[in-house]
């Protein structure tokens, strides 16, 4: 079946760029009518050449692709269109072999009877707890064509907050690892150079400067085991990390990283502020959202602090007392909470 590329606009007026495919552009269009999308272009996608792919695709979504799935199944849902119609439309048009696969189970769960919550829990790496929980917080109220509408604009947020980041960090890793490179460039390369300079001159080396030459000859000398060491430190920090006191150590530590550390306790409260205020609109009650929220923190320091906040709560207490022991949370998020 031929595959149509389209820009078109959806009811709130955002930009939508995606392929559809159908029986020709008529048809393409009737299709993107029904689902509440005013069509501004739309021309057939030409077939090129692509690599064979070789056993089954696994259940997995990116981030974009996740991002248009739930933006469109909102403006469907809002359009009136069944919950199986909406997956039949979502899996026809969707490209990616391994999220098709996901999209087809979930329409067929849903078509022998199961709840559209339920079927997609059974992909968590690909529909995290929290969007489940909002679905099934849509379902419960009714409300399911406002609850995606909210996740969507939440995944384009987060979405947009994860480039932002990676934005952020481009310059300074790419400086590190020029220091680093000039650095192992200096000591293996040029200090030996002068080493033989300072020998014939029968020069004595002040302390530094000798130490200095002590880490050259050892790089130069034992590069093998230099390489051994840093493999080591790594397979330790890994290791480590995968025990629960270790990831809250290395973990606090990268909050306190130069440059990087006010960087990663920004996105920590951002992602806690944004992920909390999404769930108690769409109705999760405050402990159950509180949960979720420290299972998607993405950092031990910050997902300890929302356990005991969680706890205090349970027991009467206020949710800004237990946040404001947390170095991670300002004063003035702390006070706004309050």
């Amino acid at each position: 079946m031929p595959n149509f590329k389209y820009v078109a606009r959806d009811s709130s007026g955002s930009k939508i760029e995606d392929s559809i495919e159908a029986a020709d552009a008529k048809v393409a269009r009737q299709m993107l009518k029904r689902m509440g999308l005013n069509v501004l272009t739309i021309s057939e996608k030409k077939k090129g050449f692509s690599l064979p792919s070789f056993g089954n695709p696994k259940p997995r979504a990116n981030q974009t692709d996740l991002v248009l799935f739930t933006r469109q199944f909102a403006t469907m849902v809002e359009a009136g269109l069944p919950v199986v119609e909406i997956l039949d439309i979502l899996n026809e048009q969707t490209d990616d072999k391994g999220f098709k696969m996901v999209v087809n189970d979930i329409r067929q769960a849903v078509r022998g009877g199961s709840d559209l919550s339920t079927a997609m829990a059974k992909y968590p790496k690909v529909f995290a707890t929290l969007y489940t929980n909002l679905v099934k917080a849509g379902e419960t109220s009714g409300d399911l064509d406002v609850i995606l509408k909210r996740l969507a604009g939440y995944l384009e947020k987060n979405l947009s907050l994860i480039r932002k980041i990676k934005s952020a960090m481009t310059y300074p890793v790419i400086s590190l690892g020029l220091i680093l490179i000039i650095t192992v460039g200096l000591m293996a390369f040029i200090v030996p150079q002068f080493v033989d300079i300072f020998n014939k001159m029968g020069a004595i080396l002040p302390l530094p400067t000798r130490i200095v030459v002590a880490i050259s000859d050892a790089m130069v000398e034992y590069w093998y085991m230099c390489l051994m060491v840093l493999a080591g430190i790594v397979v330790a920090l890994v290791m480590v990390k995968r025990t629960a006191k270790g990831r809250l150590i290395i973990d606090g530590i990268k909050l306190k990283l130069p440059i990087f550390g006010e960087l990663f306790k920004k996105v920590a409260v951002s992602r806690f502020s944004r992920t909390f205020s999404t769930m108690l609109r769409s109705g999760v009650p405050m402990l159950g959202a509180l949960d979720i929220v420290a299972g998607t923190a993405g950092n031990g320091v910050v997902e300890k602090a929302v356990m005991s906040a969680r706890d205090a709560v349970r027991h009467g207490e206020t949710l800004a007392s237990p946040l404001s022991e947390c170095p991670v949370f300002p004063p003035m998020v702390v006070r706004m909470i309050s």
